[in-house]
């Protein structure tokens, strides 16, 4: 008779390594998103243009929350995030307008659906959520911005914009009672105006 011992070494866990994969470039894109639009809020106030510059704040600092977000998302998973340095190009802000439009509209078309779908964990998936939601707004703030500034009506633009400081949820205009997404109440806000 013949015996035989077989042992098999543990595969590894496949879908735990896509969601850090996912988080860590989650994290990744959003510290740069925050970043560029910071640069980009500079530019459109050299350029003359406060309105945007103050979206493109407001924006930047949404972007850092989800940023956060995802670093927090990693951390309950054991993992940390390393240094991260930003590469983009600051151009006028026209074209950093449509930049930030094809940026948010990766995110919530492919991006953040694709993360999310193999998501499992709360955490984590508040973490994606707050992002992709919040992401949606931002695409369709930018778009106004742009055909404002095509049409000579930057003026009619916000001058007001309310950040969730929980999940990065922007509006343009004053904070509402609670958060519509994370229902974070109106003190918990950032208010950033002209």
């Amino acid at each position: 008779m013949f015996a035989a011992s077989i042992t098999y070494a543990a595969k590894p866990n496949n879908a735990l390594a896509l969601k850090i994969e996912n988080l860590k470039a989650a994290f990744e894109g959003e510290s740069t998103a925050s970043a560029k639009y910071a640069a980009y809020a500079k530019k459109a106030r050299e350029e003359g243009h406060p309105q945007i510059a103050l979206l493109f704040e407001a924006a930047s600092f949404s972007e850092a929350t989800h940023a956060n977000n995802h670093k927090s998302a990693l951390s309950e998973l054991g993992q940390s995030v390393g240094k991260i340095t930003p590469k983009f190009e600051v151009k006028s802000t026209k074209e950093n307008l449509q930049d930030a439009i094809n940026g948010e509209t990766y995110e919530v078309t492919t991006m953040y659906p694709d993360f999310i779908k193999a998501a499992n964990e709360n955490i984590e998936k508040i973490s994606l959520n707050y992002a992709y939601l919040t992401e949606k707004k931002h695409k369709e703030m930018y778009k106004n911005a742009l055909e404002q500034l095509e049409a000579g009506k930057e003026s009619s633009l916000s001058g007001t914009y309310a950040v969730c400081t929980t999940c990065g949820n922007t509006y343009d205009g004053p904070a509402p009672n609670r958060c519509g997404i994370s229902m974070t109440p109106k003190d918990r806000f950032k208010i950033f105006k002209l």
